[in-house]
């Protein structure tokens, strides 16, 4: 230690920060103890925090099981007197539901609403999809077996405070039209509404969302089926986008393309569960881990 560095207070990981927020969510989303005769030995919070810190650093169980016998510092914000087997955490995280992700979720957004940071003018809807294996999409094509299919994330994503505010899966290759509804349905909570509690925030899509459940508060371009537009009210919608790209709002639909660029380069763009269930859920999972890193 030299005398600049002598006496000054080392700052807090990044990685610390987020184990905090992940703990204090799992807390909220889980009892602490599946049945009264428990061993007791950890927490339900405890393991599911684990498990979502191995996703965010891109670990298995075992080499995370490892980083926690190293790390005294992560041991003492999740309250740890032991470290959990690897294969704990595989059971644990065949428990996770989506319930229990979307109430993590859901604890982070209210903490954050409450403190006026979650109250959107625009929401963005898009997806993105994850390979199913880790084997990349060259090696796939070399040995004669594309991928023909592949996971798919829909997230809604804030474009003021950039957070997920809600997520659905899928499989792909298909359309996004089905998440529409979803999407907004489970976001609008974080929309700005008025006086009389009608809401006056708008939805930013690209054509890929196009269906019959759109409403005038939707700024998604028509697909022109055919090469023109016929119905008024899909010409009307045209028009109305072509205003929103000229005042430069559509524009901000491209905040979601980049949270979907966030959660590839930092968690992975590949799925490593194994059984459907297992893997329809990583999508929920990124969503946590990513609103936690934000």
């Amino acid at each position: 230690m030299n005398a600049k560095t002598k006496g000054r207070q080392l700052r807090e990981s990044r990685h610390v920060k987020v184990a905090r927020i992940i703990y204090a969510q799992a807390q909220a989303a889980f009892p602490r103890y599946s049945h009264r005769f428990s061993p007791k030995k950890f927490t339900l919070p405890q393991l599911a925090t684990c498990v979502l810190l191995s996703f965010y650093f891109k670990m298995s169980y075992r080499d995370f099981e490892e980083l926690l016998l190293m790390s005294q510092e992560l041991r003492d914000v999740l309250e740890l007197t032991a470290v959990p087997d690897y294969s704990t955490l595989n059971r644990m995280y065949h428990r996770f539901r989506a319930s229990h992700l979307d109430k993590m979720n859901e604890a982070l957004l209210s903490t954050l609403d409450n403190g006026g940071l979650v109250q959107e003018d625009a929401i963005t809807l898009d997806s993105t999809g994850f390979r199913p294996t880790n084997a990349s999409a060259y090696f796939q094509t070399r040995r004669g077996k594309p991928f023909k299919r592949w996971l798919k994330g829909a997230y809604a994503v804030g474009v003021s405070s950039q957070m997920i505010l809600a997520v659905a899966h899928g499989v792909g290759p298909s359309n996004d039209a089905p998440h529409l509804s979803t999407l907004k349905r489970r976001a609008g909570r974080y929309g700005k509404r008025d006086e009389r509690g009608h809401p006056v925030w708008v939805t930013l899509a690209d054509s890929g969302f196009d269906s019959k459940t759109v409403d005038p508060r939707d700024i998604i371009p028509p697909i022109r089926r055919g090469g023109s537009l016929k119905a008024p009210e899909r010409q009307a919608r045209a028009e109305l986008v072509s205003h929103a790209r000229l005042d430069g709002l559509f524009g901000q639909r491209w905040k979601n393309e980049t949270v979907n660029s966030v959660i590839k380069r930092k968690f992975g763009d590949a799925v490593r569960s194994v059984k459907p269930a297992c893997q329809n859920r990583e999508g929920r999972v990124k969503s946590v881990i990513y609103n936690a890193h934000r």
